[in-house]
């Protein structure tokens, strides 16, 4: 299947375009002139690739007989500096991608959202903003909508919250301590390959699929407190120094305590499932961890 695949230089877009490449698509990849590519500089030149200051979205669609498109881009609105910058990557970049894709009859579009209330930032309202309106153009497109939980692996941004815990839990200073709200509301984490499956599984399935509007929630069955999780990593990164400081932060405004799993039955039925349980996936990057600076 020919793919238009959005934000392929990113944590997750770099695991997706691989993973896609693998089961044998044809990728057209979008991405900013100063993109960072390290994560994908083994596999890019197996794809076509587009420059955003530089392109017409339209030409690409015309061009390349595009089937599918899969937006993984996004902005994650670091310190709310410039929420128009966000608005604009996660809102209005994805809205114009949609409407020229309907316009040239491509069948799908995938889209990338966050289980994250969206009263919490600029960023998860942007996101919101966005599902509204591929659920509003869905009766002209097949329109996907994958709320991901709280995914990680190696190479993530470390100013992720996983990547953070490792990074700090692996220095071990002695007498440290790392602020933590009190580390009670409960997160579902999953490991990035079981995400990547996840889209692969929807798009080896797009012909089951008919013009409407279908939301999944991405993630596990089983759901862990920040508390255990921080505590957990603390123990796989064989920390002994650090001190946890819960309650040394309090709990961001509209925080969402209780994580809502819906569909993962569904996609259960596609023949998905989670193969990397959380001990399993964190001992994977925190591997990766201890030895990146060995491996650059």
């Amino acid at each position: 299947m020919r793919i238009l695949l959005t934000g392929a230089t990113g944590f997750l877009g770099s695991n997706l375009l691989i993973k896609l490449l693998r089961d044998g698509h044809e990728l057209f990849c979008i991405k900013r002139e100063l993109s960072n590519t390290s994560r994908i500089d083994d596999v890019k030149d197996l794809c076509t690739w587009f420059d955003i200051e530089t392109t017409k979205f339209n030409d690409i669609f015309l061009n390349n007989n595009i089937k599918c498109v899969v937006h993984c881009a996004t902005d994650y609105g670091a310190a709310e500096q410039d929420p128009i910058k966000t608005i604009q990557a996660n809102l209005i970049l994805p809205l114009e991608l949609l409407n020229v894709a309907i316009k040239n009859n491509v069948y799908a579009f995938i889209n990338t959202d966050t289980v994250l209330d969206k009263r919490i930032n600029a960023y998860s309202l942007s996101k919101k903003q966005f599902v509204e309106w591929l659920d509003r153009c869905s009766e002209e497109i097949v329109a996907i909508n994958l709320a991901l939980e709280h995914f990680f692996g190696p190479r993530d941004n470390e100013s992720k919250f996983v990547s953070y815990m490792i990074n700090e839990l692996l220095d071990n200073r002695v007498n440290s301590a790392i602020k933590l709200t009190p580390g009670m509301q409960r997160r579902n984490f999953i490991y990035i390959d079981d995400v990547t499956n996840a889209f692969s599984t929807l798009i080896n399935n797009l012909e089951k699929f008919g013009n409407s509007f279908h939301n999944f929630n991405i993630g596990t069955e089983h759901t862990v407190t920040i508390k255990e999780f921080s505590k957990l990593v603390k123990e796989l990164c064989g920390n002994k120094n650090t001190y946890l400081d819960f309650g040394a932060i309090p709990y961001r405004k509209n925080e969402t305590m209780e994580p809502a799993i819906s569909n993962v039955k569904i996609l259960k039925d596609f023949g998905w499932s989670v193969n990397t349980t959380l001990e399993e996936g964190l001992i994977k990057t925190i591997n990766y961890n201890k030895n990146k600076d060995l491996l650059t």
